[in-house]
């Protein structure tokens, strides 16, 4: 017989020691490199809602426009408001705005903008109808309805 016995039980523990630096190298890379809301609305949003939708292909083509009543009556007044980015603007500023959002993107993309309406359910046509009116003079021709997806009925 032999005088070495060999060894049947090998266990081998993984070693947690580092568990914690990794977890908060993680939390610190999705904190770093989160995006956050670019801008803050400050309009009542009642977005009406529809059954036929169409995905967006590139939203980086996209700027949107929001049209409803202030959050803050005190300060702004109860009529219905446009606000852009995180200003309000007046009709006659829309063309100066899309210009802006043109001159954001590359040469070849500016034809492609299309702005989207966030408008709150409640607005008055008139005013969207203003909004039409200067997005033509700005030649800013694609336009988009933000709207809700509506659950559809199973009766």
């Amino acid at each position: 017989m032999s005088k070495f016995k060999k060894k049947t039980e090998v266990k081998q523990e993984i070693p947690t020691s580092s568990m914690p630096d990794v977890v908060f190298m993680l939390l610190f890379f999705f904190m770093v490199t989160t995006e956050l809301r670019e801008t803050s609305i400050e309009v009542k949003q009642q977005i009406p809602k529809a059954t036929q939708l169409r995905k967006l292909m590139r939203k980086s083509l996209v700027a949107n426009l929001y049209v409803g009543e202030p959050t803050k009556p005190q300060l702004y007044g109860k009529e219905p408001k446009i606000q852009a980015d995180d200003v309000f603007i007046d009709t006659k500023d829309i063309v100066r705005w899309v210009n802006e959002q043109k001159a954001k993107l590359d040469e070849i993309e500016r034809d492609q903008l299309t702005v989207a309406l966030k408008v709150d359910e409640e607005a008055k046509r008139g005013l969207i109808a203003d909004v039409e009116l200067e997005l033509r003079k700005a030649n800013a021709r694609k336009l988009l309805y933000t709207t809700l997806e509506n659950p559809k009925d199973d009766n």
